[in-house]
């Protein structure tokens, strides 16, 4: 009899749950402290202390910052996400496959009445998120992103903050490269279907050979019996401060004249991508005073390798206004106009803005944490 009882009791507690798969029904339980020592009253079967959870399974379609666009079985849910934790290992990427853990019910379409708790990845995929490619001339490039116009006409800019590019023989307006990324356009939304969205595709490299394949350094000094018919090799190290089709500003290190590096027939290596902070090595030959390239041949410009970098010494950062901030993450929009989503716990917060939408920060972040996320690790925040 005491064992019905107790069963009746925990039937009228003040929590429902309704899970389709995804999560542990234990460890939600013990997210929200519901467990052993709390006793229930047998006669509480009030409508109101009822608290019910649900997940709803879905493919990206869209994330702002602080609200997700999902597509569930052929119709379109837009949550606000602004208290949610975000736990994929992925990151945001358009066409994955996530679970989104809410409080409440749901109206139709309206989740205005529903509270977002999670978003992490759903365990049943149907599809994996598989390695993808792209081919196309180049329209721009900046830090952040790169324009590409395919053969059949259709243009796309990509979020390419610390992916890694090698341009074998440099780079200039409208050569061609590969990219290659994972993630699926979103239908698009624009009125021309020749512009793709690529705003939330995870880029992981970028070329224009592939497979991409990195010759070994020149030997340092020559042999000799090339030092004597051809000038010796020198190096120098800078600091990246900006990227186009126009070249490589980078500041000398000790320098105090930004100069700007033509990128259209070296060899250009950066292996956690043009981010501004980070530091390059450039190889040429003549006299080099410092202040100017007039008097050197630049022969090749080699980035850092992040993952041989102790975060101490990480000096990758990205910029921009915050536009929108989940219970762990910081969405900014960059100058160049990419969607830049990174961590908030655990970093380094000197930040004075107090993290509110409009807020201009700066995030110093290591780009090997990130090969395939779309949310990028912050190490340290600070006001821009």
């Amino acid at each position: 009899m005491r064992m019905k009882k107790l069963l009746a009791a925990c039937l009228c507690t003040g929590f429902l749950f309704t899970l389709s798969g995804c999560t542990s029904l234990g460890s939600i339980l013990e997210q929200y402290g519901i467990g052993e020592t709390a006793p229930v009253p047998e006669e509480d079967t009030s409508e109101s202390t009822r608290v019910y959870m649900d997940e709803l399974a879905g493919q990206i379609q869209d994330f702002s910052g602080d609200r997700l666009t999902l597509l569930a079985e052929g119709t379109l849910y837009t949550f606000d996400v602004s208290q949610a934790s975000l736990e994929c290992q992925n990151g945001i990427i358009s066409g994955d496959e996530v679970s989104i853990i809410y409080e409440g019910q749901l109206n139709g379409t309206d989740t205005s009445q529903v509270k977002a708790l999670k978003v992490v990845d759903e365990i049943n995929k149907k599809n994996q998120l598989e390695d993808r490619s792209a081919y196309g001339r180049v329209l721009s490039l900046t830090p952040n992103t790169i324009t590409i116009r395919s053969k059949s006409g259709k243009t796309a800019t990509y979020p390419i903050t610390g992916t890694e590019q090698y341009y074998q023989n440099g780079i200039k307006p409208r050569d061609w490269v590969y990219l290659h990324f994972k993630g699926k356009f979103p239908s698009s939304s624009e009125e021309d279907p020749q512009i793709l969205d690529a705003g939330h595709l995870k880029v992981t490299s970028i070329s224009n050979i592939d497979p991409i394949r990195i010759p070994d350094p020149t030997p340092t000094p020559l042999p000799e019996e090339e030092t004597e018919e051809s000038e010796q090799e020198k190096e120098f190290q800078a600091v990246i401060q900006d990227i186009s089709l126009e070249g490589l500003t980078v500041l000398p290190q000790g320098g105090e004249e930004e100069l700007t590096i033509g990128l259209t027939s070296i060899p250009v290596y950066l292996k956690g991508g043009a981010a501004p902070g980070s530091h390059v090595t450039v190889v040429y030959t003549g006299e080099f005073d410092g202040r100017t390239l007039s008097e050197i041949t630049v022969l090749a410009v080699t980035g850092e390798d992040p993952a041989k970098e102790n975060d101490r010494h990480i000096s990758f950062t990205v910029s921009g206004t915050i536009v929108g901030s989940t219970a762990n993450t910081t969405t900014i929009q960059t100058a160049d106009g990419a969607l830049v989503t990174c961590t908030t716990q655990g970093a380094e917060n000197s930040s004075t803005g107090g993290m509110l939408v409009g807020s201009s920060i700066q995030v110093t972040f290591n780009p090997s944490r990130s090969g395939n996320s779309n949310i990028y690790t912050s190490l340290k925040i600070e006001d821009a």
